[in-house]
């Protein structure tokens, strides 16, 4: 009589198992029941809950499109800021002087901007490093200087007002209708970002990361690769900023500056480089923490007046964490989660 034997752990039998995303029924269960969870926030959460969570599903667009070119492609850009205001300014003069919908402004948004971020990525067929990061620091301060002296496309410094967006004839008003017309580009984005790299593009594109002059011997268009690479994170830039100039109603040059750049790149050394989780866990963990600030600044305002040192709190607290996560941690929070499935993957036996 023979006595079935299950394989403790996961053991992939083949090439195509073991790069299947959603590999058990357990992955496959928990990922079903977020997706509900989603789904079902707008029912359970207030206005207040879903003003930060639409900010968090805007940032996981424009992080991932950071993911693909900095984590997986390994060419550093603090120009992110500037190329999403691309974008918003794309929607904006389509919206208001044509009154183009929204699902033809968002694509078109991503692919002028992409146009952009091929041209400002020149520099990296020359460029790496340092050097690269003040190529793309100087196209964060072009752009901004276009957009303020740009009078007749972004009307300067009083900026552009942005109809809301209409489906099927109904204007999105409250923060629910908001909220699900965020959650689709940014579940698709998601997606997206993480089947790229099992294409033989998303493979280049590590390749030339890790080791471009090998990647070349292979055959890989190095040059070409860092072009694609721009115009891929440009792209998502580009609907994320979209996205913003539809959320807020309202395109200035002063949305998109430096700070907001740093602060994606915060994002994805935060959560993790090179993981298709960390854009997801930065974006939580870098929009929550001004909250939390704000928070514990009204807990102390009665025993000592900090209210004026908010602003700079929250430029150390964001140093402090990229220097600690690039020293300790430097795969960031996707880390702390991968060691926390790994424990439990084999509990009681996870040694």
């Amino acid at each position: 009589m023979s006595v079935g034997v299950r394989p403790c752990g996961e053991f992939a039998r083949g090439y195509p198992e073991d790069e299947r995303v959603l590999k058990t029924r357990f992955v496959r269960a928990s990922m079903a029941a977020f997706i509900g969870l989603l789904f079902i926030l707008p029912f359970i959460a207030g206005g207040y809950v879903l003003a930060i969570v639409s900010g968090i599903l805007i940032a996981v667009v424009g992080a991932t499109g950071l993911n693909i070119l900095t984590g997986y492609t390994g060419l550093i850009s603090v120009g992110q800021g500037a190329f999403m205001g691309v974008g918003a300014y794309t929607v904006a003069v389509l919206a208001t002087v044509w009154n183009i919908p929204f699902w033809l402004t968002l694509p078109a948004a991503g692919l002028v901007t992409a146009a952009v971020g091929a041209v400002f990525g020149l520099p990296s067929l020359r460029l790496k490093g340092f050097y690269l990061a003040i190529a793309t620091l100087a196209a964060q301060f072009i752009l901004d200087y276009t957009f303020m002296n740009w009078e007749s496309v972004t009307k300067g410094a009083v900026g552009i007002l942005v109809p809301r967006p209409a489906l099927l004839g109904h204007a999105l008003a409250n923060d629910a209708e908001f909220y699900y017309f965020l959650l689709v580009p940014a579940v698709l984005g998601v997606v997206v970002g993480r089947n790229l790299f099992r294409t033989h593009v998303g493979r280049a594109l590590i390749a030339v990361r890790d080791q471009d002059l090998a990647a070349e011997i292979l055959g890989v268009n190095v040059l070409k690769m860092k072009l694609v690479a721009f115009a891929l994170s440009s792209f998502f830039a580009g609907v994320a900023g979209g996205l913003v100039a539809y959320y807020t109603t309202s395109v200035a040059p002063g949305a998109f500056n430096l700070s907001l750049s740093i602060d994606y790149l915060a994002m994805i050394i935060i959560g993790g480089l090179g993981t298709s989780t960390g854009p997801i866990l930065g974006a939580i963990f870098v929009l929550l923490i001004p909250d939390v600030l704000q928070h514990l600044i009204e807990m102390l305002r009665n025993v000592v007046d900090v209210s004026y040192t908010f602003a700079a709190l929250r430029e150390i607290i964001f140093g402090l964490f990229i220097i600690g996560f690039l020293i300790g941690k430097p795969e960031g929070l996707a880390r702390f989660w991968r060691d926390f499935r790994a424990y439990w993957k084999l509990w009681p036996f996870a040694y």
